[in-house]
């Protein structure tokens, strides 16, 4: 039995002779996936599978780690900007302008994933990677030397958009040099680095800004990485070219400009209304109501340009929308989603419940995560490892859905007298749920796709990824403002709402900090009361991972003949 390739032949896709790999039998091309049974036969014929990479030994380790160094300042840049805020103020003044900082970066990161997903299966991949670590090191130089409020928010949205296109290089990267069998054990390792660089942000910045260096260096610690990492970029990346015949005119008519167009504005749109709605603008305000007509329109017309692949053709459509009638690939964009909720939701609410509870600077809060986010990398690196020598994905899912299920229960039963112990053993049990499965469904996508879907299913189950965060956060921040102005309210009888607010924003308010006595207290149980009701979404995240891992097949997916179509 012939073993398929990873990767699709010259005139398909990727070209073997663009990664310098020997090219292999005709016979290797369009087989169906099948589960092996017992085959030791072709087992050893896997397990001597050439990679489809020129680079070996030393060298290729260097360029997995300067591949891996991305994945790490994309990470880090979305959370470091939470320690650096008031220092931020303290320079430029605009308080008004403050949630722009996280903000534009993720609206930026957001709406380019498609086409970023799309780009990566029409140019090659090296140096598209490279052109977005260009324009993420120029969106941090613009951080770093930023002389206002608004020039600092212009380099946030180009260090998102560069991001991006950084992030989803990574995965593709990695993805068109391994093989199908090795893969998960690569796609696990950015797991690894995503998750250091999340919870190390909010510790980089605190430091960075309480320290002689200033907050600026929390944006020009990306140009020292860079650099360091730049001639291995340049020098080692393999040259992947899906197209390699192809004129660089004619592969920019490929794009899906309208498509392309319609999928930013209405993310711009809708994240926008999301991240504003309780906070900035009241849900009910005419900002809002516009935001979100404006967003339905643009989604909706986004939807209709792809069902009917107006101005362009069903193969170069921005959205891949035949994955919407493979009932698995939906499943796996909904436990993607789910898996960063069980992610993102404890790394927001667990450092703010300590800075309320024990009186933590931000930067001692941090530092709380590491339990949590210690046993998530382990976790993720453990579940790479084993799906690539197993060859099993479901019974991931099924332990990984019911530890976040359990972790999110338990936490749901926090209170300000909880001792620490068991909120570390809580976050500890979500880890290891969450790192069982934060990045299984990009190895798995990609093992059910076509070889020349690979950037496709990347970009996919990556909008799962970000989707998933943004929507979780979104939910999480207005469910924690109102429900705890509601619990304070009636506490604090004459005291305006918008300074109720204030004390909700953080635990350093000027008016949670002269509450004394039962008072306080009382404030202070109302306040954990309504941040408990946030687990209801890890609670429901778990359950339908559980409930989805029943509909998978118990397959060794990486162990196959080739891939599924």
């Amino acid at each position: 039995m012939a073993l398929q390739s990873t990767t699709p032949s010259s005139g398909e896709g990727f070209s073997e002779k663009n990664l310098g790999v020997p090219e292999r039998d005709a016979e290797r091309g369009s087989s169906t996936a099948t589960s092996i049974t017992g085959d030791a036969a072709l087992g050893d014929q896997l397990a001597k599978e050439v990679p489809p990479r020129n680079v070996t030994g030393v060298l290729w380790i260097l360029v997995v780690i300067s591949i891996l160094s991305s994945t790490f300042l994309f990470a880090l840049d979305n959370t470091v900007v939470a320690d650096i805020q008031a220092s931020v103020i303290e320079d430029f003044g605009e308080i008004e302008k403050l949630s722009w900082l996280g903000i534009a970066f993720v609206l930026a990161g957001c709406s380019t994933i498609l086409p970023w997903g799309k780009a990566y299966g029409i140019f090659n991949a090296k140096w598209l990677y490279i052109l977005s670590v260009l324009i993420f090191e120029v969106g941090s130089a613009v951080c770093g030397a930023a002389p206002n409020m608004n020039a600092l928010i212009v380099g946030r949205a180009v260090a998102g958009l560069g991001g991006s296109g950084m992030y989803i290089g990574s995965l593709n990267l990695l993805s068109i040099t391994t093989t199908v069998h090795e893969r998960p054990a690569y796609i696990g390792a950015t797991g690894l680095t995503w998750g250091l660089g999340t919870v190390l942000g909010p510790v980089v910045g605190g430091a960075f800004s309480e320290s002689s260096a200033t907050w600026r260096w929390a944006f020009y610690i990306n140009l020292l990485i860079g650099a360091v990492f730049a001639p291995v970029y340049v020098v080692l990346l393999p040259s992947a070219d899906p197209q390699p015949n192809t004129p660089y005119v004619a592969r920019t008519k490929q794009l899906d400009w309208l498509g392309v167009v319609l999928n930013i504005g209405s993310f711009v749109s809708l994240i926008m209304a999301i991240n504003f709605g309780g906070t900035l603008y009241a849900w009910d305000s005419a900002q809002e109501i516009a935001l979100f007509v404006v967003g339905g329109i643009l989604i909706i017309a986004f939807a209709v340009t792809q069902a009917y692949s107006v101005l362009t053709t069903p193969e170069q459509r921005l959205f891949p929308g035949e994955f919407l009638r493979e009932p698995f690939l939906v499943l796996l964009f909904a436990m993607m989603a789910a898996a960063s909720t069980a992610i993102f939701v404890p790394t927001y609410y667990i450092p703010l419940y300590f800075q309320f509870v024990k009186g933590d600077t931000a930067l001692e809060a941090a530092v709380r995560l590491l339990p949590f986010i210690i046993i998530m990398v382990f976790f993720c690196i453990v579940n790479g490892g084993a799906m690539s020598k197993t060859g099993y994905y479901a019974p991931w899912y099924l332990f990984g859905g019911a530890m976040v299920l359990i972790g999110g229960a338990l936490m749901y039963t926090v209170e300000e007298t909880t001792t620490t112990a068991k909120i570390y053993g809580y976050t500890i049990l979500i880890g290891i749920g969450s790192g069982s499965y934060i990045q299984a469904s990009f190895s798995v996508a990609q093992a059910k796709v076509k070889p020349e879907q690979l950037p496709l299913a990347v970009g996919y189950i990556s909008l799962a990824q970000t989707g998933g965060i943004v929507i979780a956060l979104a939910i999480c921040g207005s469910v924690f403002l109102n429900e705890s102005v509601k619990g304070i309210t009636p506490l604090l009888e004459g005291v305006p709402a918008a300074a109720i607010k204030g004390t909700v924003a953080g635990s350093g308010s000027e008016l949670f900090m002269n509450l004394e006595g039962e008072t306080r207290q009382k404030v202070l149980h109302a306040i954990i009361m309504a941040m408990d009701k946030n687990y209801i979404l890890l609670i429901v995240a778990g359950a339908m991972t559980v409930i989805g891992s029943l509909f998978m097949k118990w397959e060794k997916l990486f162990l196959e003949a080739g891939h599924a179509g």
